[in-house]
């Protein structure tokens, strides 16, 4: 799951390295882009990655067939919501009303976009397979095909931005990196599909052989009802942080320049809690679906202690190195002292990410959504972005002028992580003595004497 999501994070970092060496104007128009798109994109991917705990549980239990019947369900929920994703995307104004960026920065935005709501459809339907594969345990069918991806976007991307003037292709910029990406989906939707046709892992589950299923009023009402509330709760987790970048905009071309580098970092480090994540949901999922709920616990536990524990040695080995890091992204000067601070900053704010990532995934294994939701709503949207924007446009005259810029957004947003990790251990330890005191009542309900 980790090299999986590395490989994922690697497109959005090999935009940014190839972009960073283009065009100043460029890197603006991408980390603003890159914040719409992934704001649309995340939120829709958590709704269509409600089938991970749902098939986990049916994995665990050994109901195989249903397990593949949601698999289905999925795809058909993946294409409904694609459409007013692609709508979102093709239309921007919203992000560009709020970044207020210049007309330049403005137009490679809206072209930028427009190439990557092609790619919505392709990206949705990876999801569902990621999530069924995931949830069975075989995260390496879906490791391949994202490392296959980033090996093709790697050369295609650094084609189509840069241009090969000696075969006719002129250089598009950030444009090129959003038909790099669109190609690169489509080509690993269809290679998914192959997977599923070709190995025999999957006949088990009888995914394959009567087209696909018609819609299920009852499956798709089951994923709904887990899915909106996790494609809320990541919508807002991830808006939170992503449009960071679209306020950012307003302070001009280097402070958005310098904030996308440290975003682009932030994004490569969460990828190993996220893994740890991931993998506790799908491990505890399974618990639950074979009726361990005592291992189930244990390894939700267990889950939290190890995402602690990496996130403070990757946080103290980056707060070490944070000026070498930034240099490899770019050598200009300018750029360089708007993010090696933020760097500092990214330290914290990656400790607490990884708690609440761990805490949320744990949370979903049992079917705990819609609190969640809450949670980061008040978190990421009140203390997050609320408060950045108090911090970073000085809207209160006693905010110090060292928390006024990017550096306010930046500090907002670790508080509010922080306050939704301790918020969701929380409500996880309520949970776990719920469990408890249903195991001990129902172990005294089965006494001898009860029994008589």
């Amino acid at each position: 799951m980790f090299v999986g999501q590395l490989a994922v994070v690697g497109f959005s970092t090999v935009d940014t390295l190839l972009v960073a060496r283009y065009a100043r104007e460029d890197l603006a128009a991408l980390s603003v882009g890159a914040a719409a798109y992934i704001t649309v994109f995340v939120g829709l991917m958590g709704v269509v990655l409600a089938i991970g705990p749902i098939v986990g549980q049916l994995f665990g239990a050994g109901q195989h067939a249903q397990a593949g019947r949601q698999l289905h369900q999925a795809a058909w929920v993946a294409l409904a919501i694609a459409l007013p994703g692609c709508a979102l995307l093709a239309f921007p104004w919203p992000f560009l009303a709020l970044a207020r960026t210049t007309p330049e920065v403005e137009s490679g935005v809206r072209a930028y976009l427009a190439a990557l709501a092609l790619a919505l459809p392709a990206a949705l339907l990876f999801q569902a397979y990621r999530g069924f594969n995931n949830a069975v345990s075989r995260p390496k069918a879906v490791m391949a095909l994202q490392l296959g991806g980033l090996a093709a976007k790697i050369p295609l991307s650094a084609l189509l931005v840069f241009g090969a003037p000696s075969f006719g292709i002129a250089p598009l910029g950030v444009v090129g990196c959003g038909i790099a990406t669109t190609i690169v989906m489509w080509l690993q939707a269809l290679a998914a599909w192959q997977v599923l046709r070709r190995d025999r892992f999957y006949d088990r589950f009888q995914i394959l052989g009567r087209g696909l299923d018609a819609p299920d009023r009852r499956a798709l009402a089951t994923q709904l009802r887990l899915g909106l509330p996790i494609g809320a709760t990541v919508l807002i987790e991830v808006s939170g942080f992503t449009l960071m970048a679209v306020f950012i905009a307003r302070l001009g071309v280097l402070p958005v320049a310098g904030h996308q580098i440290a975003a682009n970092l932030a994004a490569i480090l969460f990828m190993l809690p996220l893994a740890i994540a991931q993998a506790s949901m799908t491990l505890v999922s399974q618990r639950i679906g074979a009726r361990d709920l005592a291992d189930a616990r244990r390894l939700g536990w267990h889950a939290m202690l190890i995402g602690a524990t990496v996130a403070l040695l990757v946080a103290l080995a980056l707060a070490a190195a944070r000026g070498p890091v930034a240099r490899l992204y770019t050598a200009d000067p300018a750029v360089l002292a708007v993010a090696v601070p933020l760097l500092g900053w990214l330290a914290l704010f990656h400790v607490a990410d990884a708690l609440q990532a761990v805490a949320s995934f744990v949370l979903r294994a049992w079917r705990v959504t819609l609190l969640p939701m809450w949670i980061y709503a008040a978190s990421q949207w009140g203390l997050g972005l609320g408060g950045g924007y108090v911090l970073a446009f000085g809207v209160v005259d006693a905010v110090p002028l060292a928390w006024r810029g990017q550096t306010g957004y930046w500090l907002a947003a670790s508080v509010a992580l922080a306050a939704a990790a301790l918020a969701l251990s929380a409500l996880l330890v309520r949970l776990h003595r719920r469990q408890r005191a249903a195991a001990r009542a129902a172990r005294a309900g089965s006494t001898p004497a009860t029994r008589a």
